[in-house]
């Protein structure tokens, strides 16, 4: 009898700490996403200031750079849901 129930508490621990570490996982991804974000909008504004000529390509590498990171991170959370969503076993 001991024995079963140690292994239903070692399977409900496993669910658990794997539904801890997508969610975990996914705030990650976002704050990761965010900075990355942040961090090309700023340094686009910079390069806009220094030469306002040429704004109209920055300005498109910066769309560009930002849509695939956004990209990225959407696919990273997708992952990390299925993964707390998914029963194991």
């Amino acid at each position: 009898m001991l024995t079963v129930l140690s292994v239903i508490l070692e399977y409900t621990m496993a669910i658990a700490v794997s539904k801890a570490a997508a969610a975990i996982g996914a705030g990650i991804v976002v704050i990761g996403a965010g900075l990355g974000i942040g961090k090309i909008g700023s340094n686009a504004m910079d390069a806009i200031a220094r030469q306002p000529q040429a704004a109209g390509d920055i300005r498109s590498g910066m769309i560009l750079s930002a849509a695939l990171i956004e990209g990225v991170a959407l696919i990273a959370v997708i992952v990390c849901m299925l993964s707390y969503f998914v029963q194991q076993g």
